[in-house]
């Protein structure tokens, strides 16, 4: 881990047997547009602690500042791919956000389909806080 990334995070949820675990680091900051921006990752791992195979169709993020202005991020799967789980599979990925403060959050779901039963349903990605290490108190 370099000097500018940060571990601050992890959050866990369980919803009809599909585990979501995030972790975020923040990246750093940078100009664009002529203001500062501050970049945070986030690693997902989605894991299938059910009994049936699914996959993940789609996604829907909210994601919030410090001032709690909101942008909807949705769309088909995720980067890029639509992973299927069979019982015991596990995916994970990589992404990033980009804030005007040094604080936020983010929370969604994804829109999966049971191979199994044919039910499409959602998971929830539970809230994740984004902070940035200098402005922590």
């Amino acid at each position: 881990m370099n000097s500018n990334t940060f571990q601050f995070n992890v959050v866990q949820q369980i919803t009809k047997g599909i585990k979501i675990c995030v972790e975020t680091k923040y990246e750093g900051t940078f100009y664009k547009n002529y203001e500062v921006h501050f970049a945070f990752a986030y690693t997902v791992t989605i894991e299938n602690q059910s009994n049936d195979s699914v996959q993940l169709e789609s996604r829907y993020w909210q994601v919030f500042d410090a001032l709690n202005n909101m942008e909807l991020v949705e769309g088909e799967g995720v980067i890029g791919k639509k992973p299927i789980l069979n019982p015991g599979d596990a995916h994970s990925y990589t992404s990033g956000c980009l804030l005007t403060s040094p604080f936020g959050a983010m929370d969604g779901h994804y829109n999966m389909v049971n191979f199994t039963t044919g039910e499409n349903f959602k998971v929830s990605i539970p809230n994740f806080k984004l902070s940035a290490h200098f402005a922590l108190n």
